[in-house]
């Protein structure tokens, strides 16, 4: 074959070589990134063989790529290698792969370690590139384009500044996974693969003289196979020993936590056990110490207790008396020592046979008695004895305490007699009493109380009947009764109960709350004291009558005025349908509603009539169910001609829905108009404050309460006291018998009339019994 000596011979790739040294740098890469994990991981000596052994492996690695890439390179004419530049080539690759593998194994790295190490590594591959093509020994020499050289080189530095950028990422352990790396090492493989080839481009060949072939080699398929296979194994092996390495690192670093676990949570319990220990030492130095501060104490506290103190052989024979049982009794140590103790004892209390079968007994025991105070007085004390036994359970010592109780005894005597009274007083008082549970459930009542409603105690809870269903009926007054137990002010209240064999009596009753959530109720059968009530009543119906006429004499001017006004109207309406009646075509509609109103006022004017008559009639009380706002009402029509004469403004606050009472109307019409009548008196005594006066009605409890309050001057203190005793007056004109007569018609009818104090006017109040339907 010729070759022209001016033409650069034309080389081809063996493109299976190619990509043999492509899978090479690959491998190569894949091991370098492994190995940097392992070179950060380790320290000292560790450190320098994985750093020394690791940059064998990548020189060896990289040395073989390139050579297999020069190898896939085929020209027109026989080539050699000279072994020691191969080998200057694997020096400068091995330095290149050690600087790499120090500069991505540091524990930080800045873009000025990065450019310094990329710099370097990038000059080793470049020379390890050239160092190489030197090597080579053929007919030819070789020529470089320095453009491209340059762009090799560049390219070397630039890789290499991306593979110690890749490697430092990728050398920890935790962003350690083969996808990862392999990517990593695919793309580094790449970019030197494409360095080597870029300065293979920049080679060309020009034929001349044979070379030189002292110390070349030639290197056949089967030397070329056998550098990709030792490399291979090389990388292979570095990359086992990395991650058997790597696995064993972690087995022992796993296993060194779990010792540093075990050591921590074993430090910590013995640190607790310290801590315990200490406690305890300390606990049982202050223990200890109150020990012996309490044996210093003991003997002067037993001495000073206030109780008398004694201990005792297991027969009950003394062997130490404290002082204050020496001196309360005034008995010598030595007397009181054995049985001694026994003669400062009442005789009655000395039966040395009960004591002596006491103390055999060996249990714990108290016993009262009476012990003489060295002056000979005897006082009640209470003894108590418990024994101390040894470890097989027999009695070694007997303790004991002596404990005055004298006050105790003279209390509960006391109470004994207290209780004995109030038995005698709850059993023979003529009042009814009853003892009512939290639940309202009658639990004890007195021989009063079942001789009065006829209904036993015993018969109630054998028949566990409701006995309020018994004693009230009707279920309007039975729950307003409930509602007065319930409230327990304590107030009287006056009630009507139906007795068992079917009798109506009124009872005065009284009910409090107890500590313990019970109630107690007291009360009086007043049934008789109301006959006598009437009967009193009918003797003072004439001085009632006498007041009544007084009052209407007041009231003439009113009445005269209630009268002529229907009159009036009677006449202004009677001349018009006269009128109307001589006209040719009168007006029937208006004739008619004349002639209504004609009636209308005539009937109003009887009932004014019939009002003053029932007012001024002499007769008997005629008692029936009334509504008390109904009769407010009625009289204050009747004196609306008095108020407006003196220009007085009166309010009405009536409650809606209040229950019946039980009352004569003419009466309770002559108390509300001799209260209204001396309110407006008094008002007239004060021109200049506003002239009100205000009448309330309201529902409390058991009654029904009225209240009249005017704006007057109000009634002096002194004064308060004497207004409802007859023939006592502040009126010139009047003769003291109006406040008098309102005061019993009120008590008569089961009420009361009261002033009330207030900060201005006078206030009157009285109140009158609910009716209970039978």
């Amino acid at each position: 074959m010729t070759v022209s000596a001016i033409v650069p011979m034309t080389g081809s790739y063996d493109y299976s070589e190619v990509a043999r040294s492509v899978l090479i740098a690959i491998a190569a890469s894949y091991a370098a990134l492994d190995l940097t994990g392992r070179v950060s991981a380790a320290r000292g000596q560790v450190r320098l063989a994985w750093l020394s052994g690791g940059a064998v492996a990548m020189g060896i690695g990289i040395v073989a790529m390139h050579l297999k890439g020069m190898l896939a390179f085929h020209l027109p004419v026989p080539v050699a290698y000279h072994w020691p530049t191969i080998l200057a080539a694997l020096l400068v690759a091995i330095f290149a792969s050690a600087v790499a593998l120090y500069v991505a194994s540091r524990h930080k790295m800045g873009w000025v370690e990065a450019s310094t190490g990329s710099l370097i590594m990038g000059a080793g591959i470049a020379s390890l590139h050239y160092i190489g093509m030197a090597a080579m020994r053929l007919p030819a020499i070789t020529r470089y384009s320095p453009l491209l050289v340059t762009g090799s080189v560049l390219l070397a530095v630039l890789f290499s500044l991306i593979a110690l950028l890749m490697a430092f990422d990728l050398r920890e352990e935790t962003k350690w996974t083969v996808p990862r790396r392999l990517g990593g090492a695919i793309l580094m493989g790449g970019a030197v693969s494409a360095m080597h080839y870029a300065g293979m481009a920049a080679t060309s060949f020009i034929p001349a003289s044979p070379p030189d072939l002292s110390h070349a080699v030639s290197i056949s398929a089967l030397g070329n196979n056998a550098i990709a296979i030792v490399t291979l194994i090389v990388l292979v092996a570095a990359m086992v020993t990395s991650s058997v390495d790597r696995r064993a690192s972690a087995e022992v670093g796993r296993i060194n936590r779990e010792l540093e676990r075990r050591v921590a949570e074993r430090t910590l319990d013995l640190e607790a056990a310290n801590q315990a220990l200490r406690r305890e030492i300390a606990h049982r130095q202050r223990a200890e110490e109150d020990v012996r501060r309490s044996e210093d104490r003991l003997p002067l506290v037993i001495d000073t207790l206030p109780a008398l103190v004694w201990s005792k052989l297991p027969d009950g024979s003394a062997d130490f008396l404290n002082q204050r049982f020496r001196e309360y009794t005034g008995l010598p140590t030595e007397e009181g020592l054995g049985w001694g103790w026994m003669k400062e004892f009442h005789p009655e209390d000395r039966a040395e046979d009960e004591w002596r079968a006491a103390f055999a007994a060996g249990e714990p025991f108290e016993r009262e008695a009476q012990l003489r105070r060295a002056d000979g007085a005897y006082r009640w004390f209470l003894l108590r004895a418990v024994p101390l036994r040894d470890e097989l359970g027999n009695v070694v010592k007997w303790y004991g305490t002596s404990t005055d109780i004298e006050d105790r005894k003279r209390a509960e005597d006391e109470l004994r007699r207290q209780k004995e009274v109030l038995q005698k007083i709850f059993e023979n008082i003529p009042v009814m009493i009853a003892l009512m549970g939290e639940d309202g459930h009658v639990e004890l009542v007195n021989p009063e109380w079942e001789r009065t409603v006829g209904w036993t105690l015993r018969e109630i809870r054998e028949q566990n009947f409701d006995i309020y269903a018994k004693l009230f009926p009707d279920p309007q007054y039975r729950q307003m009764v409930l509602d007065v137990v319930a409230a327990s002010t304590g107030e009287w209240t006056d009630l009507k109960v139906r007795a068992r064999d079917g009798r109506v009596i009124e009872v005065a009753a009284a009910l409090v709350h107890l500590s313990d959530g019970s109630t107690l109720g007291i009360g009086k059968d007043i049934t008789e004291w109301r006959s006598t009530q009437a009967a009193l009543q009918e003797a003072q119906d004439e001085l009632s009558l006498i007041t009544r006429v007084q009052a209407m004499g007041e009231l003439a001017a009113a009445i005269a005025h209630e009268v002529n006004q229907p009159l009036t109207a009677i006449v202004t309406n009677a001349n018009y349908s006269l009128r109307q009646l001589k006209d040719s075509t009168p007006n029937l509609d208006e004739l008619r509603t004349a002639i209504e109103e004609i009636a209308n006022d005539g009937a109003r004017a009887s009932a004014v009539i019939s009002r003053i008559r029932g007012l001024l009639v002499k007769g008997t009380p005629r008692r029936a169910e009334l509504d008390i706002n109904r009769i407010i009402q009625e009289v204050t029509v009747l004196l609306r001609n008095e108020l407006s004469r003196n220009h007085v403004y009166l309010s009405t606050e009536l409650a809606s829905n209040l229950l019946r009472v039980h009352g004569d109307p003419v009466q309770l019409q002559q108390v509300l108009i001799n209260l209204m009548m001396n309110a407006l008196d008094a008002i007239r005594l004060s021109p200049q404050q506003p002239r009100k006066l205000l009448i309330r009605s309201e529902q409390k409890a058991a009654r029904v309460v009225i209240r009249v309050q005017d704006s007057g001057p109000g009634i002096e203190p002194r004064l308060a006291d004497h207004i409802f005793e007859p023939f006592f007056t502040t009126k010139a004109e009047g003769i003291g018998m109006g406040l008098s007569i309102s005061h019993s018609i009120i008590e008569s009818h089961g009420g009361e009339l009261s002033l009330v104090s207030t900060s201005q006017g006078a206030l009157f109040e009285f109140t009158l019994p609910v009716t209970m339907n039978e």
